[in-house]
Formats: C-alpha cells, sequence, structure tokens
C-alpha cells in the first residue's frame, strides 16, 4: 500500500460527468492556477439500484442548516448514515441514480456541495440501526486484493531473544530517541490516535498501551463503532505495525517505542478490503477531536483516488468534506500527522497519475495542484518522508519542495506484527510517519501548554538540517539544508521534542 498507502488496483467508471452545484467552501479545498491545465474528469456511474455512497457538505455550517441537508437526502431518495454538524457534513446512501442532483434541488440553497465517496457499490451495506428502505447487506463488487507497503528485504520475525530487539531498532537511535527517554517516556495523560487498520489487542508489546474506551471503528459506512472488537485487526497487520513504533511498551519484551508512556486509540479507518474512503476518515479526524487526542498518525491516502481534484465537481465535495474535519478536529487540539506517499513523487510538481481510482479501472489522468493527496496535503498536516539507515531518501518515499515537512526513518522498521504476536520489518512512509507521530507526543507530554499549531511550528523548526542526496528513483532532490525537497526542514528530533 502507499502508506496504508497501498494500492496499485484499479476501476470502472462508465457515464458522462454529472453537473454539482459547487459553492462557498468548496474553494477552499483547492483550486488549480489559470495557468494550469485542468485535471482529467472521472465520471462516476450510480445507477438505479446500486447503493451508493455520498458526502453532502452544508453551506452554512450550523446545526439548522445540517438539519436542512438531512431532510434534503432523505427527500432524494437517501438515508443519512452519519451527520457531523460541527462541520456540516452529512453522510448518505442511496440507490436512486440522480441522488447528486435531487439532493441540491431539494436542499434549496442548504447545500455548498455533494458527490460521491467511491466509484463502486457500498461493499459493507448500510450499516445496522440506519433506516434504509433496503435494508442492510453487502453491496455486489468484489473485494480488490491489496498490495502491502514496499519491502526491502523480507517482512519477518526478528531474530534473537526479546531483551535484543532493542539493539535491532537503528531508527530509534537516529532520531535521538534513547537521549530523550532521559527527560520522559510520554505521559499517560496523552493518547495517540493511531488511525489505520486496527492494533492487535493482545500483543505483548501493545495490550498495556491501548485505551480501549476511545478505540472506534469507522469502516461501517464511516458510522462510529464502538463495539468491543470492531477495532481490532482483522485482514492487515499494517496499524499493528504503526502502533509499536508509536507506543511499544518498555516491558523487558520485544522492542520499544518512541513513547511509550502515551496511550493509543485504535481507531480503525482501513476495512477489511484494505480501503480508507472519506467518510472512514472524516470518521477518524472527528472521534479524535471530539475525545481529545493530542496526535493522530495517518499511514495512508483516502480512497479511490491517489490525488482528489479540487477542479473536478465530482471529486471536490469529498475533498471538502475530509478538509473540514482535519480542520475542526486542529482546531480542538489534534496534531496530525501523515505519511508521504510510496509513488516516488514530487507534490510539487503534479503532471499525471495513471493509479485512481483504486476500486474500479484506473484512468491515465492528467493532475494540477487543485489535486491533493489526503489527508497529507492538507494545511497544517504533518507530512513525512522516509529515510533509510544511511540517512539518504528512501527510493520509494514521495518528495517535493514545500510539501515535506520532516523526514523520518521509514526503511525497514523492526516493530510489532500480528502473527503469533511477534515483531517483523516493513518499509514504508508509513513506517516513518509513526515515528513523528511518536515525537509529537513525547512534545505534548513535555511541554503540555503547547497548542496544536506550536506543536506544529516547533517540529518543523527543531529538525536536523540535512543536506540533499541521492536516491535510485524519481526526481532530484533541490534545495538545501535548510529546506529541501526530500528531507523538508530536517530529520525529526526526539531529544530536541523534550528540552
Amino acid at each position: 500500500m502507499a502508506s496504508t498507502r497501498k494500492r496499485t488496483t484499479p476501476w470502472i467508471v462508465a457515464t458522462a460527468a454529472i453537473g454539482l452545484t459547487l459553492v462557498g467552501s468548496q474553494s477552499a479545498a483547492g483550486s488549480s492556477s489559470a495557468a494550469e491545465p485542468p485535471s482529467t474528469p472521472v465520471p462516476v456511474s450510480t445507477p438505479d439500484g446500486q447503493l451508493a455512497s455520498y458526502v453532502v457538505n452544508a453551506k452554512i455550517v450550523n446545526p439548522g442548516q445540517v438539519r436542512k441537508v438531512e431532510k434534503a437526502v432523505e427527500a432524494a431518495g437517501g438515508v443519512v448514515v452519519q451527520s457531523w454538524p460541527q462541520i456540516g457534513v452529512v453522510v448518505a446512501h442511496s440507490k436512486n441514480g440522480d441522488f447528486r442532483t435531487e439532493v441540491v434541488t431539494k436542499a434549496k440553497g442548504a447545500v455548498a456541495s455533494a458527490g460521491p465517496t467511491r466509484t463502486a457499490a457500498v461493499l459493507e451495506g448500510t450499516p445496522e440501526g440506519v433506516q434504509a428502505p433496503w435494508g442492510p447487506g453487502k453491496g455486489q463488487i468484489k473485494a480488490i486484493p491489496r498490495a502491502e507497503d514496499p519491502v526491502e528485504g523480507p517482512t519477518t520475525p526478528a531474530t534473537g531473544v526479546p531483551e535484543q530487539y532493542e539493539s535491532l531498532q537503528w531508527d530509534m537511535k537516529n532520531i535521538g530517541v534513547p537521549e530523550a527517554h532521559k527527560t520522559t517516556t510520554g505521559s499517560s495523560k496523552v493518547t495517540v490516535g493511531v488511525l489505520d487498520s486496527g492494533i492487535d489487542p493482545d500483543h505483548p508489546d501493545l495490550a498495556s498501551q491501548i485505551d480501549v474506551a476511545q478505540s472506534v471503528n469507522c469502516t461501517a459506512g464511516g458510522r462510529p463503532d464502538t463495539s468491543a472488537t470492531g477495532w481490532a485487526p482483522t485482514t492487515s497487520d499494517h496499524g499493528t505495525h504503526v502502533a509499536g513504533t508509536i507506543g511499544a511498551a518498555r516491558n523487558g519484551v520485544g522492542i520499544v517505542g518512541v513513547a511509550p508512556g502515551v496511550k493509543m486509540a485504535s481507531v480503525k479507518v482501513v476495512s477489511d478490503e484494505g480501503y480508507i474512503y472519506p467518510e472512514y476518515a472524516i470518521c477518524g479526524f472527528m472521534w479524535a477531536g471530539e475525545k481529545g487526542m493530542e496526535v493522530t498518525n495517518n499511514s495512508y491516502y483516502v480512497d479511490p483516488f491517489e490525488f482528489w481534484c479540487g477542479d473536478q465537481p465530482e471529486q471536490a465535495p469529498a475533498l471538502e468534506a475530509v478538509r473540514r474535519a482535519v480542520k475542526w478536529s486542529q482546531d480542538e487540539g489534534t496534531v496530525h500527522v501523515a505519511a508521504a506517499g510510496n509513488s516516488s513523487y514530487d507534490l510539487s510538481n503534479k503532471t499525471t497519475n495513471a493509479s485512481s481510482p483504486n476500486d474500479g479501472t484506473a484512468v491515465n489522468r492528467t493532475i494540477n495542484s487543485s489535486c491533493k493527496d489526503i489527508p497529507t496535503e492538507l494545511d497544517d498536516v504533518l507530512t513525512v518522508s522516509s529515510i533509510d539507515q544511511a540517512g539518504k531518501l528512501s527510493s520509494f518515499s514521495n518528495r517535493g519542495l514545500g510539501s515535506i515537512d520532516v523526514a523520518a526513518p521509514g526503511s525497514r522498521i523492526l516493530s510489532t506484527i500480528v502473527t503469533n504476536n511477534g515483531w517483523g520489518y516493513k518499509s514504508g512512509t508509513s513506517m516513518a510517519s509513526p515515528h513523528v507521530a511518536g515525537v509529537v507526543a513525547l512534545m505534548r507530554s513535555a511541554h503540555p501548554e503547547l497548542s496544536a499549531s506550536q506543536v506544529v511550528e516547533r517540529i518543523r523548526a527543531q529538525a536536523t538540517d540535512t543536506p540533499c542526496s541521492t536516491t535510485a528513483a524519481g526526481a532530484p532532490c533541490v534545495g538545501d539544508a535548510s529546506e529541501n525537497s526530500y528531507y523538508g526542514q530536517g530529520v525529526v528530533d526526539a531529544a530536541a521534542a523534550v528540552r
């Protein structure tokens, strides 16, 4: 995955684009420069009778206007799966092929934008408890197999007795974690939301670290599910590996995380089929903000588009809805850290993309600066590139001058895995991002007086200046040691974070 970032598989789209009303806040999600070519449209087919998922964004964010949107959803032949009045976003399901246009008309000016969240039918069905005339059930598409993160070397259990595993963690030494731990290993009052595929609940390095009360499953149509096992992993150990890097316990077993003194919440946003649709991510960000989590880690891009284009009426609504959720939770005090991606792509020089949509048939499309890899390219999200043990940019890592904030170890990282409650190696920007999330947790433990924006500013400013290197794939490095396209403002520094 290209971060849970996956994904290489395609999909079929076969209808003319449907014009949508896009006003007000849509422009905040991103628009292209007049000098750039428009992005390639990707029409989304929603035939009558096929269960489809949508986000509907209110023009004005207040409870009364959101209620108007909810009524419009029902009048247009849909059901409200989840409503987020704090941000004016309603997640809806419908089998009405004309839902997108009808909900705008029925709302009589209350809707800013409405659009699909995927190009495929809703595989998980409508959640139980939602009064849908078609009832709960499974969609008709087949699950698409997913590739794991790029791995430099096999993903296998580590060798040696448990007490020796810490010596294999080159990554911790690289960013000054042992030095930071002389000051603090983190506070149990700080919670890291691991927005991922779930955390192994009985792993010896993780069981004591999980805040069960704050864990949630967001993959049932984007509706929070707090059932006892909903947030546990089922088909992927990606989230378990990420969690070990952030906060594996110092208990004489296995490894130690960047911030073993903090708590982690499993916020499951990856479905069993490997998708992170917009409604799942929105649920995760809103949950983190509502619960007062100090930091989240986001090792994924939101499906089905590796880049969501703000100049396309079928993609802009979901882009805007995710942007609203990220901004709201940031305003609530949550710092969001995200993987830059594993496509060796220059995020600051967008030209073409051939990986999306990934729940049908991919389209070779022109993209421009309105097209965002979300959440990593949203405002004030800490974007993390990956380096290897030699300190060079990992060949798979995305890069971009002004797009990368900081770098962290991501090649051949030892952490926790589900198989046999063991430990294994993985590579990817998915593995780099949790190092930074752990450092943010340490900083928020040592300096609880800092606001979210101040933490972001300090993480960037305290990073170790690193000059350009060479790498085997993608655009060459540009910039100087203080800021460049490979390392951003430098390699994250755990020791500096706790001073």
